[in-house]
């Protein structure tokens, strides 16, 4: 048998709780992905029906998503270990290009879950999102490389100085607490071999001119500095 990537995050919330956040639809919203409405690729609202609720089997234990990603959720001292383990790649070459995309995307996600179950349980979410191939990594343009889990930080964010906490790093990602946006999360990540960039800002409990003025600061950095 092939291996295939397993991630792990750690939520201190017990099962329940946490198998909760995978089967109510209203709930993946505040973790699962980011905004995005209609369009080529559908809305968030029709990637979490497909992903979540169609063809899946779940039990109080083990969720196994559609097309074959199998979550599981083991009661630990601390709260509950999730792990998800990735189907195989599959023999359609188009979609398998995908393939590392797709494990990166759920890296973010699982750390966007154990972020939302264990700080803003009860809070909406915005998002805002950036990606594309960039000529510059956001990871090095705001200076993150000697940022490690769990240090407090100062950093110069577009346009303004942000305060926080590293909350995880992997091999390609950073995900950062930020103080100013009522203790939101700032996910970064950069793939060296594809060029591929994203960024994703989940705010909690801000207004829409907040959400506005942030979209255009990061939208406006993100193409003068990361896709420039």
């Amino acid at each position: 048998m092939t291996d295939t990537p397993r991630i792990q995050v750690t939520v201190a919330a017990p099962p329940s709780t946490v198998r909760g956040a995978f089967r109510d639809r209203d709930r993946i919203r505040h973790w699962h992905g980011w905004e995005f409405d209609g369009g080529p690729d559908g809305s968030l609202d029709e990637e979490i029906e497909l992903i979540y609720f169609t063809d899946v089997a779940a039990d109080d234990r083990v969720i196994n998503l559609n097309g074959g990603d199998r979550v599981e959720l083991e009661p630990v001292e601390s709260g509950t270990r999730v792990t998800l383990t990735r189907a195989a790649p599959g023999d359609d070459p188009d979609w398998a290009k995908y393939y590392d995309d797709i494990t990166e995307g759920w890296i973010t996600f699982l750390h966007q879950l154990k972020f939302m179950l264990e700080r803003h349980p009860a809070d909406a979410r915005r998002t805002v999102f950036l990606s594309g191939t960039g000529k510059t990594s956001p990871l090095t343009a705001l200076d993150t490389a000697e940022l490690s889990p769990g240090q407090r930080y100062q950093l110069e964010l577009p346009g303004e100085t942000a305060t926080g906490q590293v909350f995880y790093r992997s091999q390609h990602q950073l995900g950062l607490t930020v103080d100013g946006w009522n203790d939101g999360l700032l996910v970064l990540s950069h793939n060296p071999d594809s060029g591929a960039c994203m960024a994703v800002l989940s705010l909690y409990e801000v207004g829409e001119s907040r959400h506005a003025e942030l979209s255009k600061q990061w939208n406006d950095w993100w193409t003068e500095t990361v896709l420039s």
